[in-house]
């Protein structure tokens, strides 16, 4: 099972905006920052977290702190919710299935009783 400070980490929709930010590529604080709305002090608090949960790493480009996502946490992730997507799509392949079954033909007259 993913390590639950990733779950921890994500439960937060800031911290989830910021993951989805960097998803489109590594970003300065200062970009960050202006992208979500939050105060520095905030956001350095949530790329705190998400570090120490492994999900970003961070490099120094002269004065400023560079974020980009850490791909392996990610990984493990997807591979604990691989079994819960199957589960769905099978689901949702018998819903599609019987929704099939039951739809009404546009092109066929309905009668009235």
């Amino acid at each position: 099972m993913a390590d639950a400070s990733l779950w921890t980490a994500l439960a937060d929709p800031h911290r989830r905006a910021i993951v989805a930010l960097l998803l489109e590529r590594p970003r300065p604080v200062g970009e960050i920052v202006e992208a979500c709305g939050l105060s520095q002090p905030s956001t350095s608090k949530h790329l705190k977290v998400l570090r120490e949960a492994g999900l970003v790493q961070v490099r120094q480009d002269a004065q400023r702190r560079v974020y980009a996502l850490d791909p392996v946490p990610i990984a493990e992730l997807d591979a604990w919710l691989a079994p819960y997507r199957r589960l769905w799509n099978t689901s949702l392949d018998r819903l599609g299935r019987r929704l099939d079954e039951t739809s009404v033909d546009p092109e066929e007259p309905t009668t009235k009783d």
